[in-house]
């Protein structure tokens, strides 16, 4: 475990996974804002474990019980995994986009903890999507979904910040982002994408790819013209939004 809180790699996977999870981790005895840089670049590799847990609960159950309850547990698993970050950011978003006007106005009301209702018919709306994706990838057994969705959405994440002005001051994703390799950060999101290759067959990876891209470009086109830019909340909502496409999007050749 010593080795492990000691080395540059080890101290950025607990960065990672204290981050974007809710797994227990070794305490890292100094923090070092450097580790932060680091460990954005694995950021897909966190959203492999998830996946990867995911699909394992997803099997067991499987059999058991039946496909929508199935579902609904890992729903559920899924957002006590990640303790609902990601939720939160699209429940900002969602309030900021319905109540804001200018930016610094959508900004101010985004930072605002409470949460509107804006915020809980989108997150309603998002869950029951995945629960309905879900149910339908266990009855036809391709729970193997599971692994792909919190990967690409990650690395998607990645692409966002590498291609996007950061406009949050003081945002969430300040030390992540001043301390990373963007190299490192490329090398990622194209390892993810070679999973997904690897893991389909080609004419439902381009598909995958054609769905997810074309999302992506229209959200970000959403941050830039109304923000100017992406922030930790926009971030995390793109992420939602990212999983479900990647569940609907398996769906098509079922």
């Amino acid at each position: 475990m010593k080795a492990l809180t000691s080395s540059p790699l080890g101290r950025a996977l607990i960065v990672a996974f204290l981050f974007l999870t809710r797994l227990p981790m070794p305490r890292l005895p100094d923090y070092d804002p450097r580790d932060s840089g680091r460990a954005l670049p694995l950021f897909p590799l966190v959203g492999l474990a998830i996946g990867g847990l995911l699909a394992l609960t997803a099997t067991a159950l499987q059999g058991h019980l039946p496909a929508s309850v199935v579902a609904a547990l890992v729903v559920t698993l899924w957002v006590l995994i990640t303790g609902g970050l990601h939720l939160d950011g699209l429940g900002d978003s969602a309030d900021g986009w319905l109540a804001g006007g200018d930016t610094e106005r959508t900004l101010e009301i985004m930072k605002d903890p409470r949460s509107g209702s804006a915020a809980v018919i989108i997150i309603g709306c998002l869950l029951l999507l995945k629960f309905s994706a879900l149910s339908a990838l266990i009855a036809h057994q391709n729970g193997w979904a599971l692994c792909l969705a919190p990967v690409l959405s990650r690395a998607m994440a990645l692409l966002l910040l590498l291609s996007t002005p950061y406009v949050s001051k003081q945002g969430i994703a300040e030390n992540f982002l001043k301390y990373a390799n963007r190299r490192h950060l490329r090398i990622s999101v194209a390892c993810a994408w070679i999973f997904a290759l690897v893991l389909l067959p080609l004419p439902q990876a381009l598909i995958l790819m054609v769905t997810v891209t074309s999302l992506f470009a229209g959200l970000r086109a959403l941050m830039v013209r109304r923000l100017g830019g992406t922030t930790g909340d926009t971030s995390g909502a793109s992420i939602e939004i990212l999983e479900a496409a990647v569940l609907i999007a398996c769906l098509v050749s079922v």
